[in-house]
């Protein structure tokens, strides 16, 4: 081999050891870790709140949404009494949020189980009703006060100290004695004597109240069947188990049932008529509750939503909070029949997250 050729192949050699020790290649960036975000909500949210999970997770795929749904108040005490680890709760009625969980603290740090709450969403309700239902044929926006009220006919209420379909219940049957001439006294005709404690009712100045003993049970021969929640009442309607039961419309569309639409002046849906609602309240009279007294004015229904301030994910919660008041949210919503408030007012706006202040206005 000449001297030449034996050099040639040193550099050569010398090449690939060099070439062998270059920096290997980086791997890719490591997607974000898996993580849980706990979502309870009012039980009128199930069709929106699971169509906007699925929404939801298909833009954050690291983010797994899991979602309970119950009566409002039983949303609350699983933060406040069961102590849950939640990331969001939504309620369909904002204003139990103020007493329930800005006066409860939590445990461990002290601080309230909540400092601020957004109204997202209103509706409106109406009476639900199938074709199995008694006198199905012939009830209209007319006549259902006098069909409601005949003893042969089954009315579902959602338990007003759990649930706030039930509360607003007892304010539409109250309401509608200004409207409809026929029964006289409807709320006594449609409730007495149908409860082992009676519902008692009550006038201060201009505003009617009904106050819900803390032992809530039906009588024997009662025509009024409890439940819960609003949802299982939906499932006695559809059995056929109860004839008749009011319901947020949202949920009437959803579920196919048929609806007698109420009257503006009664359905609490419509802005303009606040002071007219304001004439009823409902107060739940036991003793859970007894260091806040818990009172609830009749106005326009407006749903809210809070972040716990022991929630483990707030960073995932603020995201699918953001997501449900963006514009992918509110078209899931308007597709479920399930309208949004606009604007979108937030109480205690300085203590909400930066993303959740550019969509929503500061409330008074």
């Amino acid at each position: 081999m000449t001297r030449k050729l034996a050099l040639l192949i040193g550099l050569l050699l010398a090449g690939l050891v060099v070439g062998s020790c270059s920096p290997a290649p980086q791997p890719a960036t490591p997607p974000p870790p898996k993580s849980t975000l706990v979502v309870f909500a009012a039980d009128s949210l199930i069709k929106p709140f699971e169509d906007l999970a699925k929404a939801f997770m298909a833009r954050y795929p690291n983010i797994d949404v899991q979602s309970e749904y119950h009566g409002s108040i039983q949303v609350i005490r699983h933060v406040t009494e069961l102590h849950v680890p939640i990331d969001v709760a939504a309620t369909a009625d904002y204003a139990l949020i103020p007493p329930l969980m800005y006066s409860a603290t939590v445990p461990e740090t002290g601080r309230p189980y909540a400092t601020s709450y957004i109204r997202f969403a209103t509706n409106a309700l109406g009476l639900a009703y199938t074709d199995k239902s008694k006198y199905a044929g012939e009830i209209n926006a007319d006549n259902w006060t006098q069909i409601l009220t005949r003893p042969d006919v089954k009315v579902g209420l959602a338990d007003p100290r759990l649930d706030a379909a039930g509360y607003r219940t007892l304010m539409v049957f109250k309401l509608a004695e200004k409207v409809y001439p026929q029964p006289e006294d409807l709320f006594n005709t449609m409730f007495d004597r149908q409860f082992t404690e009676p519902l008692k009712v009550s006038q201060d100045g201009g505003v009617i109240t009904v106050r819900v003993p803390e032992i809530l049970e039906t009588t024997s021969n009662a025509h009024i069947v409890l439940r819960g929640a609003s949802m299982a009442v939906v499932a006695l309607l559809q059995s056929g188990d109860v004839d008749y039961m009011f319901e947020y419309e949202s949920v009437i569309q959803q579920d196919g049932l048929r609806l007698v639409h109420l009257p503006d002046s009664l359905n609490l849906g419509a802005a303009s008529q606040s002071a007219g609602y304001g004439r009823v309240a409902v107060s739940l009279d036991f003793h859970r509750f007894a260091s806040v007294q818990p009172v609830f004015k009749g106005e326009q229904i407006a749903y809210g939503i809070t972040i716990p301030t022991n929630a483990p994910n707030p960073q995932a919660a603020a995201l699918f909070v953001a997501f449900l008041l963006g514009p992918d949210g509110r078209q899931i919503m308007n597709a479920d029949h399930h309208p949004m408030l606009d604007p979108v007012v937030a109480d205690g706006y300085a203590r909400l997250p930066p993303e959740l202040q550019k969509l929503c206005e500061a409330g008074p």
